[in-house]
């Protein structure tokens, strides 16, 4: 089953060293999928080039939409945003810093099936430096733990969605945490999955916002709220579904 339509989404902060080789190279594995594509960039209100250079990648490519927020939003807030903004039958998204290769989206829609609604990578090795590693290893079995995870990965940012899955599921967070709601949302709604292996790459531009001590105490707050909401509380289950959401309150130009 070959997806007949599929939005292509990068979130982007301060990621002007590696966004235009992404963009080009979603442009070029898309056309191998389908003819009804499209490539959506939402720049988080990033302070280095990112904005100039997508703004003329845009200007040469139809198929690619900018949305720029002028303020950075946090990392969920960049994924509601792009999710709100793709118009086809199925989104894919990874990180705008090349450390996932976008030709390997071949590999997720060779996993496409009736009866998947989710196609969820997973790390096949980590690339990134050690403390890195041991602190997502303990991420990893903390959420899988208190949250009840069925996947391999649930923090590999590289997955393909059906865009009925994301109309049925509001999302809330602003943060990375929103990868936890997410997968958390799908699984308890009774969506399915399906999981291929993938590559991890060293990060070659930027610094990665995540791993500062800050934020991660940020980080586990919001982990106990979302626990309580969703695993105590059980809140998604009570709710009538809604769509995925909107810009934010009118902080987005194009």
């Amino acid at each position: 089953m070959t997806p007949q339509s599929i939005t292509a989404f990068f979130p982007a902060y301060n990621d002007a060293g590696t966004i235009g080789d992404l963009v080009i190279t979603a442009l070029q594995t898309l056309q191998q999928i389908t003819p009804d594509y499209e490539v959506v960039v939402v720049n988080d209100g990033s302070t280095d080039h990112t904005a100039s250079i997508l703004n003329e990648l845009a200007q040469r490519h139809p198929r690619l939409r900018v949305i720029h927020h002028p303020r950075n939003g946090g990392y969920g807030a960049a994924l509601r945003t792009g999710f709100a903004n793709a118009r086809k039958e199925w989104v894919f998204y990874t990180d705008g810093d090349g450390q996932y290769d976008p030709r390997e989206l071949l590999r997720l829609v060779r996993a496409v099936r009736d009866d998947v609604d989710v196609v969820n990578g997973y790390k096949i090795f980590r690339c990134d430096p050690l403390h890195r590693i041991v602190i997502g290893l303990v991420y990893h079995h903390i959420t899988r733990l208190a949250f009840g995870f069925r996947l391999r990965d649930v923090d590999c940012d590289f997955r393909l969605i059906r865009r009925r899955v994301l109309d049925r599921v509001p999302l809330e967070s602003d943060t990375g945490v929103i990868c936890v709601e997410m997968v958390k949302k799908f699984q308890d709604t009774g969506f399915r999955f399906a999981e291929v292996p993938v590559c991890h790459f060293h990060r070659v531009y930027g610094k990665s916002q995540f791993f500062r001590f800050g934020r991660l105490c940020r980080v586990a707050v919001h982990l106990v709220w979302l626990w309580h909401k969703l695993v105590i509380c059980r809140a998604h289950l009570t709710t009538e579904p809604s769509a995925v959401g909107v810009p934010l309150r009118g902080d987005l130009h194009v």
